[in-house]
């Protein structure tokens, strides 16, 4: 049965006028209300003024001389940029972030320098797999990636939704993301794909666990927690380091959705959570995160007893608890959604000094793929874009020209370095800390997994699990059933039944009466 509060959502998403202003909805009119008649007089895009009967007909007129009909018409067809590969669709706003406890004895970070002490951020939030004009309430993992515009240069947590990721190994990057995509020869989403990744890849059935779980379609953005995945590197003054966890815990409490709820939510409302968190900020209802850390000394990474630097596992937290940090709120939204959200670029290997990165291969390999990304999406200048600037520093790089924007391309500074014309310097920390270099043993989390089962979840949640994981794998070939069950009796022997039995029954029905396989 659909809860009340959905059912009031719902119908308030479909009014046409509601009698409360609503942000999201009025947008337009709000422009309209504060602005006193037409702003000025519209130009072409090199400025100059564009007469009336130019901007209202071209018939019986030669269109190669109407400099505003060919202005637009060129630049209409080149308004779209390539849309990133996952994390297409997405919802993001900006505020703050306030240190409100010290750990200046585990990190140095500027940022992190006192209580009280505020950074500017830019968050944005989306949806793994669906297409840009894609929905917001698919049962998915979430990207959560937190921009910090500190005065020694942009940090970027890039994270997900769950504490833990796919696989170990980054070499699975290319197979985990076309699995998940369109068939190249239907072009449709097909679970045979999905169900042969994960069941050759058994390690990503931790965090799919998850997803098939109430856990799999957050309640908007609002109610989504953040984790970091990866174990941070950081050093404090002297130079000693230890090792994180980043949390991001919402204030407002974590909630969920139910299948059926997202699907007649889906079906009147496909941007649920880009509207919601747009409306919220608008009406000045604020959302914010506590950011937490768990915190390991070299010795606890020595004695774990399992790989600390694993994405696919957690930390536990009864053995390396919460350390609180601070809190950070969204107060303001995007004012142009594509300037400020589409070209927003993240990227793992904006770091900070004090904090070195993880030490594991997927982050050296997203460091990679992430700047690859940008530089193909936004071209070799993505952090010149206003969005990705660093605000609070002076930016003196020694890079020059390439495409746009070059803004004043460093002026007249010499170009390459070192140079004897007193062109910028490094400097010199007499305290630097390198990476540490690790050894990674294969992949193993089903200890995690049944854990997840056993403890995390409640029976009426492994019944929906069951339920999730049977609508998913039912239309897969029967041999990707067959293995998948074999591996859900390794997590536990209850849930392999479970869904043997669910397979059986003819509750999910195969499109593929065959085999060839």
């Amino acid at each position: 049965m659909l809860r009340p509060w959905i059912l009031l959502v719902v119908t308030v998403v479909a009014m046409v006028v509601a009698e409360v202003i609503d942000p999201a909805a009025q947008q337009i009119l709000l422009f309209k209300q504060k602005t006193e008649g037409p702003i000025g007089i519209m130009t072409t895009s090199s400025g100059a003024p564009v007469e009336y009967s130019d901007a209202r007909v071209t018939l019986n007129k030669r269109l190669i001389f109407n400099e505003y009909f060919m202005d637009s018409l060129t630049h209409l067809v080149r308004e779209r940029i390539p849309e990133r590969l996952v994390h297409a669709k997405a919802g993001g706003a900006f505020g703050y972030f306030e240190v409100t406890h010290d750990i200046t004895h585990i990190c140095k970070a500027k940022f992190l320098s006192g209580i009280g002490k505020k950074t500017p951020v830019a968050a944005r939030f989306s949806p793994v797999v669906v297409e840009r004009g894609g929905i917001d309430t698919s049962r998915d993992a979430r990207g959560y990636a937190v921009k910090f515009y500190t005065e020694e240069g942009n940090f970027d947590i890039v994270g997900f939704s769950t504490p833990m990721y796919v696989y170990k190994d980054p070499l699975l990057f290319s197979t985990f993301v076309r699995a998940q995509k369109r068939n190249p020869a239907t072009n449709l989403i097909d679970p045979n794909m999905l169900w042969d990744f994960l069941t050759l890849i058994p390690e990503s059935l931790h965090m799919f666990l998850l997803i098939f779980s109430d856990r799999g379609i957050p309640d908007g953005y609002r109610h989504m927690p953040g984790f970091g995945i990866h174990t941070y590197q950081v050093e404090n003054k002297d130079g000693e380091i230890h090792f994180v966890r980043f949390h991001f815990t919402p204030e407002a409490g974590v909630r969920n959705l139910f299948t059926e709820e997202a699907r007649k939510i889906n079906a009147v409302d496909p941007d649920y959570a880009t509207r919601d968190l747009y409306r919220e900020i608008g009406k000045g209802n604020y959302p914010a995160w506590k950011v937490d850390i768990q915190v390991l000394s070299l010795d606890d990474v020595k004695n774990a007893g399992f790989d600390v630097f694993d994405v696919t596992k957690t930390l536990p937290l009864n053995k390396y608890p919460l350390i609180p940090v601070g809190r950070y709120v969204l107060n303001k939204n995007p004012v142009n959604y594509f300037a400020e959200i589409e070209q927003l670029a993240y990227n793992p290997a904006n770091l900070v000094p004090g904090i070195s990165g993880g030490p594991d291969k997927v982050f050296e390999a997203r460091r990679l793929a992430y700047r690859d990304a940008q530089y193909y999406r936004l071209g070799a200048n993505f952090n010149r874009i206003p969005v990705n600037c660093p605000i609070n520093t002076v930016v003196r790089p020694y890079n020059r020209d390439g495409s746009q924007p070059l803004n004043d391309n460093q002026k007249d500074i010499p170009n390459y370095y070192p140079n004897s014309y007193n062109g910028p310097v490094a400097y010199k920390d007499r305290n630097k800390v390198e990476l540490i270099e690790i050894y990674q043993d294969p992949p193993n989390n089903f200890d995690q997994a049944t854990e997840l089962y056993i403890n995390e979840l409640g029976k009426e949640e492994r019944d929906r699990l069951v339920a999730n994981i049977l609508d998913s794998i039912g239309p897969a070939a029967k041999f990707l059933k067959e293995r998948a069950v074999k591996l859900f009796k390794l997590i536990h022997p209850d849930l392999g039944y479970r869904i043997e039995s669910g397979l059986a029954s003819n509750r999910t029905k195969s499109y593929y009466d065959y085999d060839y396989y």
